[in-house]
């Protein structure tokens, strides 16, 4: 008697237990960092990414592993930017066929693109027609190459990307539906927070030029209005001459430069001998994340991290 009194009470307690838990998760695999960190945020409660470009790794350079294609193979739903970045994802996404679902989020609703800029120097700003310039650029068509590809570099950006995250999770996964769903809510909300948090950091800064290594920076210029006045390289898988060089040290000296960027990735010894002989100082951004930890709060320490460096090295006197 008193142990079927006991299984009458312990019964329903397991099933709202059971109730409470997330259905099993479904394997998802990311491509970059960034993209893996807004994932993972509104995954959260219910399972964890898995990552292909991790570490320091460029998608730029990378070379897919064979752990790569297994996890390609397992996958049920795939996140990648797009061929424009990744290209080294391309034959490897057509060869999985139709059994995963393949989301490229340089499709997503609402995005903000903005063509590429010819040439690695660039004339300085007008703050003054800043914004026309920038609307001027800006472009909406999804033609394979034609707009620059780092677009989660506006927190904007990375809300019409995680509502498209979000979008195809519960599509796939309809069970976790309201936990997928609650996490882009508590993300979005994030999102706006960060992008006035950017605001204050680089507003005391936003006059002053500066050279990037590669042109990846568009986004976050336009959204915050600093100063990129040209790149040492128009593409990160191409070393420049002598002559590019040549150009961007005449350039950091005519502008009157504050700084020269360089990458976590990529050469510094270059950045060493664009600022050789001219009063600009060195600093490192990282647009790709290569220094920090994947997971839910990468991406504002990603885009924090950028705000910052940017901040420290345009204050320091010359």
């Amino acid at each position: 008697m008193k142990f079927a009194m006991a299984l009458t009470l312990a019964v329903p307690a397991m099933l709202f237990a059971e109730a409470g838990r997330t259905a099993d998760a479904p394997v998802v695999v990311t491509s970059i960092k960034p993209v893996h960190s807004l994932v993972s945020a509104i995954m959260q409660g219910v399972g964890t990414p898995e990552l292909i470009v991790d570490g320091a790794a460029s998608p730029h350079t990378y070379n897919m592993k064979p752990s790569n294609a297994r996890a390609l193979q397992n996958a049920k739903v795939v996140f990648w930017v797009g061929p424009g970045l990744e290209a080294f994802l391309e034959k490897p996404l057509e060869a999985i066929g139709s059994d995963a679902v393949v989301a490229e989020l340089d499709k997503a609703p609402g995005l903000t693109k903005l063509k590429f800029r010819e040439g690695g120097a660039f004339e300085p700003h007008d703050d003054g027609d800043h914004d026309e310039a920038a609307h001027a650029g800006a472009d909406h068509d999804h033609d394979h190459g034609a707009f620059d590809t780092h677009l989660w570099l506006d927190p904007q950006n990375a809300k019409a990307m995680a509502a498209e995250i979000t979008t195809t999770l519960v599509a796939a996964d309809p069970a976790n539906a309201l936990t997928y769903q609650a996490n882009a809510k508590t993300l979005d909300d994030r999102l706006d927070a960060l992008d006035k948090e950017i605001t204050g950091i680089v507003s005391p800064v936003r006059d002053k030029p500066f050279i990037v290594f590669h042109d990846a920076y568009q986004y976050f210029e336009n959204r915050y209005h600093v100063r990129v006045a040209g790149s040492i390289t128009v593409s990160p898988e191409t070393i420049p001459g002598a002559e590019r060089i040549a150009e961007i040290h005449k350039k950091v000296g005519e502008l009157g430069a504050t700084c020269v960027f360089a990458e976590p990735q990529f050469q510094p010894r270059l950045v060493d001998v664009v600022i050789e002989g001219t009063k600009a100082k060195a600093g490192v951004l990282d647009p790709e994340a290569a220094t920090l930890d994947a997971g839910p709060d990468l991406y504002f320490n990603l885009m924090r991290g950028i705000g910052k460096s940017m901040k420290d090295c345009l204050s320091r006197e010359s």
